[in-house]
């Protein structure tokens, strides 16, 4: 699955660690996605929410993209690395 990310940036604070948010297109699919991720030490234990982008679209592509968040390392860490490279400092 070929994405293209739209916007990036993460956060840090005490109380909530890193959270980051990015905004992608899923070549093939009609809406965007904004994919939530958050780590107490923005090391490990990346925690994530999916959601669409702009408006609702297909429940069978949502969930296309989840499994692949859940099951490829690989494809989910290219959120935490672009997340990470707009971090407010």
């Amino acid at each position: 699955m070929k994405i293209r990310i739209l916007d990036a940036k993460m956060n840090y604070s005490e109380d909530n660690g890193y959270v980051g948010i990015v905004t992608f297109e899923a070549e093939g699919h009609k809406q965007s996605y904004e994919v939530t991720i958050q780590s107490d030490n923005g090391i490990h234990n990346w925690s994530y929410a999916l959601n669409f982008g702009n408006r609702s679209g297909s429940e069978e592509e949502i969930q296309a993209v989840d499994e692949r968040l859940e099951e490829d390392d690989a494809f989910f860490e290219q959120f935490v690395v672009a997340a990470k490279a707009n971090l407010d400092k």
